[in-house]
C-alpha cells in the first residue's frame, strides 16, 4: 500500500490534495520502489513517526478501500431507486408494490452488515416496476 494511504489513515484530516508537489505541503517520493517523505510542511498536521506509519498494515487499508467501494455501489443503487420514494410521497401512495421497494432499499442499506467487499456481495433483487 502506498505511503500516502498510510499517512492519510493516521491523519484523517489529510486528503490526496495535500500530496501534490505543487502545493508544497507533503511530498512523498518513490526511489526504486521505496517510498519516503521528502518534504513535510503542513500548517495543522505534524509529521507522523515512522513507527506509527509502519504500524498501519496494508490489509487494514485494503479492507477500508473495499468497504468504501461497497458503500459507493450501494449508494448508487439506492439513488437509482429514489424515484419510488418520491413518487410514493408526491402521489400519495400510488406505488402498488411500495412495500417490496421499501424492503429492497432496506436490504441495500444493510448490505455492509453482511459483506465487506464488492467481490463477495450478493445484491438483493429489485422489485419489478
Amino acid at each position: 500500500m502506498s505511503l500516502a494511504s498510510k499517512i492519510m489513515k493516521l491523519e484523517t484530516s489529510l486528503t490526496d490534495d495535500d500530496f501534490h508537489p505543487e502545493t508544497g505541503t507533503i511530498l512523498v517520493v518513490n526511489n526504486n520502489g521505496v517510498e519516503t517523505i521528502e518534504k513535510w510542511e503542513h500548517k495543522t498536521v505534524n509529521q507522523p513517526s515512522q513507527s506509527a506509519i509502519d504500524g498501519i498494515s496494508d490489509s487494514t487499508i485494503t479492507a477500508e478501500q473495499n468497504i468504501a467501494s461497497l458503500r459507493a455501489e450501494r449508494n448508487r443503487k439506492l439513488t437509482e431507486t429514489d424515484w419510488v420514494v418520491i413518487k410514493e410521497r408526491e402521489e400519495g401512495g400510488s406505488v402498488s408494490n411500495f412495500a417490496d421497494w421499501k424492503k429492497y432499499r432496506q436490504e441495500l442499506r444493510d448490505i455492509t452488515k453482511t459483506y465487506k467487499s464488492l467481490e463477495d456481495v450478493k445484491w438483493p433483487t429489485a422489485p419489478s416496476e
